[in-house]
Parts: structure tokens; sequence; C-alpha cells
């Protein structure tokens, strides 16, 4: 009987490594110190460093050495946690930083410039600079007020330039830099920096971007958080832009929770006195117009109920449902203004749900019974008032009825 031999093994085997496999040793000191070179050979124009730049990118590693590099164009080097720049005795910071420049706004956007085309040189730093510009807000008490300024603005004419992403911004939040006051500060210099450079609309979108926009009460330190200390801040601070800007918001929030609450007080069957009630005191404190408040009323009325399917059901679930909410729309409707606002919106809810399309006539012929519209309403909604939306239709619906009222009409003037 034979027997199998162990099968041969190679031994003393070298496999060899190709190059670009071979990793590579993370070094920024190296990568700062020939930046460092490079930028000392270039001084302080502005012109040679973004030719330096430039041409540096196809022999040093910007990609790798991302945060080391943006470190050295703000700061002059390495920045240790914290913001302090890491010190050795045989290496000095760079002349040709944002921190070391002189502090008018032409040097800064200058520097702007530069940063400008070194990024849109090498397209694939975009996410560092935001990273960077992230990490240098959470660093703000590491640095001086100068250097906080400068950063303000150049951050300022960055993003309103849309170099770097608005989602760096949240760091601004951060609870003890608030505290410090530190937060208002910049965002002060960032906020005029940004109207200087664009509009309060640009700025706007920019917040919203970074959702921020509905938080900038919270940039004050807790023990000063007010409207009063926000608004008298930003005035002596020339911006009464921002001001504006925040009442509105504050002003569209409390909308938004006006709706929210009778949303709750409809799908909770509350008194409707007491829907009345809530909904007259939040239009005195937000003095919103009547016809602004009717048509957020219909909106809950309507989206606090699940219609029927069928077509032949949904009209009587409607009208028996808006029968019960009339006294509270008939409660925001003193004016034409708000009747024909009433009117049309129920106009475009029935184009907009075709199984409401044949209920139209109905809704209106109930809101006329009930007094939320009045008779004038009706004919100058007929006449001039109605929307495009599905407009035949519904002035087909209501032919009868506007005829029946102005026979109605000439029989009283004829009696008087």
């Amino acid at each position: 009987m034979s027997q199998k031999g162990e099968k041969p093994t190679l031994s003393g085997q070298r496999i060899k490594t190709r190059k670009r496999d071979e990793k590579e040793k993370y070094d920024p000191n190296t990568f700062r110190d020939a930046i460092l070179q490079g930028l000392t050979e270039a001084g302080t124009d502005l012109d040679q460093v973004s030719r330096y730049l430039d041409s540096a990118g196809s022999k040093l590693n910007y990609r790798r050495y991302a945060e080391t590099f943006f470190d050295i164009l703000f700061a002059g080097g390495i920045l240790a946690p914290g913001g302090s720049l890491v010190e050795e005795a045989e290496v000095q910071r760079a002349s040709a930083c944002i921190f070391a420049a002189p502090s008018d706004y032409k040097t800064l956007r200058a520097y702007y410039e530069v940063l400008y085309k070194l990024i849109r040189r090498y397209k694939y730093l975009e996410k560092s600079f935001t990273d960077e510009l992230r990490k240098l807000l959470l660093f703000l008490k590491g640095f001086t007020e100068e250097e906080r300024t400068k950063l303000g603005t150049v951050l300022g004419i960055c993003l309103a330039n849309g170099l770097g992403e608005p989602t760096c911004l949240p760091a601004l939040f951060e609870e003890h830099l608030v505290k410090e006051g530190l937060s208002l500060e910049v965002a002060t210099v960032l906020f005029r920096t940004w109207l200087k450079e664009k509009d309060m609309s640009s700025l706007a979108s920019g917040l919203k971007k970074a959702n921020i926009d509905a938080k900038l009460l919270e940039l004050l330190p807790h023990s000063k958080k007010s409207m009063v200390n926000f608004e008298d801040h930003f005035k002596k601070a020339g911006l009464e832009q921002i001001v504006v800007y925040q009442r509105a918001k504050m002003n569209s929030e409390m909308k938004k929770g006006l709706q929210k609450q009778l949303k709750e007080m409809v799908h909770d069957d509350e008194p409707i006195k007491e829907i009345i009630s809530v909904v007259k005191e939040h239009m005195t404190r937000l003095n919103m117009a009547e016809h602004e408040v009717v048509i957020m009323a219909w909106n809950c009325l309507v989206d606090a109920v699940e219609w029927n399917k069928k077509e032949e059901l949904v009209a009587e679930q409607a009208l028996k449902h808006l029968r019960a909410y009339s006294p509270l729309l008939a409660s925001l409707t003193t004016s034409g203004r708000s009747e024909i606002a009433l009117i049309q919106k129920v106009q475009e809810y029935c184009y907009d749900n075709m199984s409401f399309m044949k209920v139209f006539q109905r809704i209106i012929l109930l809101f006329y019974k009930a007094e939320v519209v009045s008779e004038d309403a009706i004919l100058k909604w007929y006449k001039e008032a109605h929307l495009t939306k599905g407009k035949s239709v519904f002035l087909d619906q209501m032919k009868k009825f506007v005829e029946w009222l102005e026979n109605a009409e000439e029989e009283s003037e004829e009696e008087d």
C-alpha cells in the first residue's frame, strides 16, 4: 500500500510589493516645512503666493495634508487642539497667512482670492476647506480678538461667494463659545461681511442651508437671551436687516405653533368657543390678518379628517364636518377680503382633490346659510375674483345659485 508523501512547500519566498501599494508615512511636519519654505520665498506678495500654491500642488500631497495645509494658510502653522500654534524652536510662523495679515477689508478679500483660485484649481480640497472652517470656529477661544475678527471677515466673504459650505456654521452654537460671547462676536462680523458682499436673501438662504435660520437668538449667552437684547445688539452693530429677519422668523415659528395647536384642538373635538378664543388671542398677539387666519383654519379643518374614498359619501361627510365648525370660520370672515380668500381656498381645494369636485357648490351654499360668506362675496367671486383652477366647472355649478341671488336682490330693490 502506497503512502502519499507530504506536498512540497516553498520557503524563503519574497513577495514584491508594488510601489503604489506601499503605505507612505504620515508626516505633516515635513509637509509644513515645505509649504513654509515656499511661502517665505514668495513673501507677502499674494500674486506670488498664489502662483506658488498653484504649482506646488503637483509636488506636494495637498489631499493627504489638507488640514495642515489650511492651518498654515489661516494661522501660519499647525494648530494644536484648542487653537494655539504648535511651536518649535526652528519653525517660524508664515508671514503670508490670514491671521498675520493687515486687518483692512481689501487685504482680507485678496486672501479670499488666493483661496478661491487654489480650490478652483484643486477641487478635491472643497470638503476639507469646509471641515477646516468648522474646526476654526470651534477653536475661537484660542485666537485673539483680532484673529477672530479676521476669521469672521474671511468666512463671511467665502460663504457669501459660495466658497465652502454654510454647514460649518452650527459650530458657533457650541455652549462654551456662546457662554463667553465669542459666538455672537464672530457671527456679527460674519453677518456684516456677508451683507457687504451680497444681500439679505443670500444670507437667509445660507442660514437655512446650515439649519440655523430659526436659532439666531441662541447666539446670545443664556443670561442675556431675549429678543430685546438681540435687537439692541444688532441695531448697535448697524445690522437692522438681521433684526427684521429675526422678527419675521419668530413670527413664522409662532404661526406654525398656532397651526399645530389648532389642528390638535380640532382633532380632539375641543369646544368651538374655546377654539375661537385661542385663535383670536393668537391673532392679536401675532398681529395676523384675518384672511391669513381663515385659510389656516380651513387647512386645519380639512387636514383633521380622513375623507371617504367614495365620491357619493365624501359630500355628506364634508358638509357635516364643516357645518360643525362653521361658527369658527364665521368668526374669521368679518371682512370681504377674508370671505373671498375662503371661497378661493375652497375652490383650490376642491380642484386639487377630485372627490370634492362636485361638492364645491354645496359647501358655498352651506357657508352662505351659516353666514360664513355673504351674498356680495359670492357675487364678486363669481364675476371677477374666481381662480382659473376648474373655473368652468365651478362657475357652472354656481350659476343657478348666483342667478337666484341676483333675482332676490332685484326683487328686494323693487320692493324698496
